[in-house]
């Protein structure tokens, strides 16, 4: 089991606090294994065993423990005498009104709470209804760059940009890393997770009947990762293939794509009027290897992959990500935290005069005194231009420095 400490930190945090700790995030993200980690630790800080209660609901041991009310009697029975018992529930959302049980325990326990989900009923604003202020939500995404690294277990000699065209090529996936394996197997597994994915949190929950349609548009969003589009634009591009379907119908599917965190949403930030815009939106998928094993890996498609872990590296370090749009173009990514804000341009690589005039003019044009970045995977010389910092794409996602 190999740590990832970036998340183990965040959620460490708020050990013995009053609040519900919930990992969310898309199927094998590595959720189970984070929160295993977490009871892991609290045993290394001297929590006995009987204190700690772990229980899987995927797990046909707990078949038994479906409804809310069994849950909340077994746990019950379980707690420790005297002083806090610390409960870690997996794949919680397979309990029905799971959350009447929780928040019955933490009114009538002393007990600290962690749970993890996958699907609908675990996003933020599903969760803020059910536990009313008394949780701390965790979006928890496949491996970032440095994690990866660390899971392929190199020694020094090996050479970043090698490393980062994998990273791309195969994705953030855990189970993909455990050993060497050949793409079309990497891709056999996550294919599988996109499967279980789209046809048991979305389908089958969602009640979708018309399937075949809504994985046309699974394939459209997929396809167009990186460009700005519209439930509109979707529409015509059905009916174009005789199929038809109103715009409503088109923003619900994308609804759900992101409910089962398929999908991430990206919004247009207007830099001058300094207001969200509230169409042609972005979206970018979970991971590369999603995209890749059902619609295909192709060349022309990298550019895209570039923006697209960009986007997710700006998210796991508690970015807001926003599409910048300037009246001669767009910034690819406006990211805000508090007080900060980043300006970012990623492209493959800079081979004309019109193309370097395009990537950092733009920013150039932003009167501000906010850090800008040029992130690129060709060779270049020097680091800096015009107060612009330029940099491999691979080093941004390691750097410490934002």
């Amino acid at each position: 089991m190999i740590l990832r400490p970036d998340y183990i930190e965040k959620i460490f945090a708020y050990v013995d606090t009053p609040f519900v700790k919930v990992l969310t995030g898309v199927r094998r993200c590595g959720k189970s294994t984070i929160l295993r980690m977490v009871a892991a630790k609290l045993r290394e800080r001297g929590v006995p065993d009987e204190k700690i209660i772990e229980y899987s609901f995927d797990s046909l041991a707990n078949d038994g423990l479906k409804t809310a009310k069994r849950l909340y009697d077994e746990m019950k029975g379980r707690l420790a005498e005297g002083g806090r018992t610390y409960l870690f529930l997996d794949e919680i959302q397979e309990v029905e009104d799971w959350e009447k049980a929780v928040n019955s325990l933490m009114a009538d326990f002393d007990v600290d709470i962690y749970v993890t989900g996958s699907n609908s009923r675990m996003m933020s604003s599903e969760i803020s209804t059910y536990l009313t202020g008394r949780y701390i939500s965790f979006r928890i995404l496949p491996l970032s760059f440095k994690e990866y690294l660390s899971f392929r277990g190199h020694s020094e000699n090996y050479r970043i940009s090698d490393e980062f065209a994998r990273y791309l090529r195969y994705g953030g996936f855990p189970a993909i890393h455990l050993r060497d394996y050949h793409v079309d197997e990497a891709y056999n597994i996550v294919r599988d997770i996109y499967n279980s994915t789209i046809f048991t949190d979305i389908v089958k929950r969602g009640q979708i009947r018309k399937v075949d349609q809504f994985e046309r548009i699974v394939r459209f969003a997929f396809q167009n990762v990186g460009k700005t589009f519209s439930a509109a634009s979707i529409s015509k591009y059905l009916k174009s293939e005789n199929r038809a379907i109103d715009n409503e119908t088109v923003m619900g599917y994308l609804s759900k794509l992101e409910s089962a965190y398929i999908l991430h949403r990206c919004p247009r930030y207007d830099l001058q009027g300094k207001e969200i815009l509230k169409t042609q939106e972005k979206f970018f998928v979970c991971d590369p290897a999603m995209r890749y094993s059902t619609i295909g890996y192709s060349p022309d498609s990298v550019a895209a992959m570039l923006e697209n872990v960009v986007y997710l590296e700006l998210c796991r370090r508690g970015y807001d990500v926003y599409v910048g749009e300037l009246p001669g173009g767009e910034i690819d990514f406006v990211a805000t935290k508090q007080e900060n804000r980043l300006y970012i341009q990623v492209t493959l690589q800079i081979d004309s005069d019109s193309t370097e005039g395009r990537e950092y003019g733009r920013l150039l044009s932003i009167r501000d005194n906010y850090p800008k970045y040029v992130l690129r995977t060709d060779e270049f010389a020097g680091g800096n231009h015009e107060g612009i910092r330029t940099m491999h794409v691979a080093d941004f996602l390691l750097s410490k420095e934002f």
